[in-house]
């Protein structure tokens, strides 16, 4: 499955929307969307996982550097992570929860504020769900 990023503005923050497959091959991708966002001053980012089905450790490497790069240069982050229970991709294969179980097995899902949509995301008054 590919990788697709698409970019949008939503109250002074870009959401990179993100679906397919993050891993070895794809997780560059993402990391050059972020580094061309902040690059032009945008120090806001939503990263929308929403219809992310796989994740390995290159994926979960780029959402540790994104978090170290928005601090660096005094940002925020925030993710939106797939629907627990939720089977994504075309053909049905993968569940799109296995973000989710990426990150809590590794222990890096406490280290990011994560929202359940775009909207809560970007609020000025937003509640981050619970770890």
């Amino acid at each position: 499955m590919m990788l697709n990023v698409d970019e949008a503005e939503q109250g002074g923050w870009v959401v990179l929307r993100i679906s397919g497959e993050l891993d070895l091959v794809s997780s560059p991708a993402v990391r050059q969307h972020v580094h061309d966002a902040v690059a032009v001053g945008c120090h806001d980012v939503v990263l929308d996982l929403s219809d992310v089905v796989f994740c390995d450790s290159s994926g979960v490497g780029v959402l540790i550097a994104t978090r170290r790069l928005m601090r660096s240069c005094q940002g925020r982050l925030r993710l939106i992570l797939p629907s627990e229970g939720r089977v994504g991709g075309m053909s049905g294969q993968g569940s799109a929860a296995h973000v989710n179980k990426v990150l809590a097995a590794l222990g890096v899902r406490r280290l990011f504020d994560v929202y359940p949509d775009t909207r809560q995301a970007t609020a000025d008054d937003p509640q981050p769900l619970s770890a």
